[in-house]
């Protein structure tokens, strides 16, 4: 192929992909770094083998090199790319190359979006804010309960005093720079729907309006372990009629307890289920991820969704970044018979992530 026929078919890609390909990418850079151990957490719970495993196993731990990342988004100029999202899977902030990706998103003008546990490692609430709110669309806190005695008890290791405090501390940095003219990120409060934690989401929406977090937002339990089986709010009808007086009553609360500013707290995947919920959550619902979003996992294989490893990997290989480009995937027949038949897959007709239409 000529030089010249190179730059023309490189052009003509360049153009075809201007405004298609996912809208965010999950890049999953650490997953085996955590300070915490939550109780539902497929790679850090008291009940997980998979740091034993690999240990025993002799491999080190999953962590992402940052050229990879860099080459996605470099890859990504010009196509609808809007967010990334650095491990979902672990503490991000624990990656050793998290200062980068914050310069990575001023770069290239992308939003990171951010989960992290709130104890904030390292350098402390007030430093991070200062770091991540100028490029940041939202920081979801995990939050499993509105007391110190639950919250502690499903997120092993944390301090309940420490981590109000530090939440509190981030807000006032995000509102100082909005105040600023800066750009004001969101903050939310992520929870996994459990038994042990579903009585306090009234409580959690109160808490959210106190300090100032602007949305509540959760999923149903993952049940990775059988000693959580019976946390699932999803395990019975019982259990579902519990689940919907609670999703009534953090509706209530939402109008009675206000942000400062007399908004109300914003809450997210927080519906009513049916009696059937216990097989499929959303009968209408469609996938929310597929064609939308793409993750890349640590060793660089394109993933379809964010559910647990072992239960994506089922749906199929459609790649590896290290070797072919995401857009490439992305366009790829395989991917593309997926979007068209997901719902013949069993794990996508129980998947906890698809939501009731409109």
């Amino acid at each position: 192929m000529s030089e010249a026929v190179a730059e023309n078919t490189a052009n003509a890609k360049m153009v075809a992909k201007q405004g298609s390909g996912p809208w965010r990418i999950t890049f999953d850079t650490n997953p085996d770094d955590c300070n915490l151990h939550c109780i539902m957490c497929e790679d850090h719970s008291p009940y997980s083998t998979t740091q034993t495993d690999r240990r025993m196993a002799g491999r080190p731990k999953r962590r992402m090199g940052i050229d990879l990342i860099r080459r996605v988004m470099e890859e990504s100029r010009g196509t609808g790319l809007r967010e990334i999202i650095p491990s979902t899977m672990g503490e991000p902030l624990l990656y050793r190359h998290f200062d980068e990706i914050l310069d990575l998103c001023g770069e290239y003008g992308v939003k990171l979006n951010l989960t992290t546990n709130g104890t904030f490692p390292k350098l402390g609430a007030s430093r991070w804010a200062e770091r991540i709110v100028p490029v940041t669309s939202d920081v979801k806190v995990s939050w499993n309960g509105a007391t110190k005695e639950t919250y502690e008890s499903v997120m092993l290791g944390s301090d309940w005093e420490t981590v109000v405090e530090n939440v509190r501390t981030f807000i006032g940095v995000r509102d100082a720079h909005a105040a600023g003219g800066g750009n004001r990120c969101r903050v939310t409060f992520q929870l996994t729907y459990m038994e042990v934690n579903v009585h306090e989401l009234p409580g959690i929406v109160e808490l959210a309006a106190d300090l100032g977090v602007d949305r509540v937002k959760g999923h149903h339990l993952w049940v990775h372990f059988s000693q959580m089986r019976r946390q699932s709010m999803r395990s019975s009808p019982e259990a579902i009629a519990r689940w919907n007086d609670i999703v009534d009553s953090a509706y209530e609360t939402v109008e009675r307890h206000r942000l400062p500013n007399g908004e109300r707290v914003l809450l997210d995947n927080i519906f009513r289920l049916d009696e059937n919920g216990t097989e499929d959550i959303a009968p209408e619902g469609e996938c929310p991820f597929l064609g939308q979003e793409a993750w890349v996992a640590s060793d660089g294989r394109f993933n379809p969704c964010c559910a647990p490893d072992a239960l994506r990997r089922t749906l199929g290989y459609f790649g590896n970044v290290n070797e072919t480009s995401l857009y490439d995937i992305w366009e790829s027949a395989d991917y593309e018979r997926l979007r068209a038949g997901y719902m013949t897959n069993v794990l996508c007709q129980g998947c906890n992530m698809r939501r009731p239409p409109g």
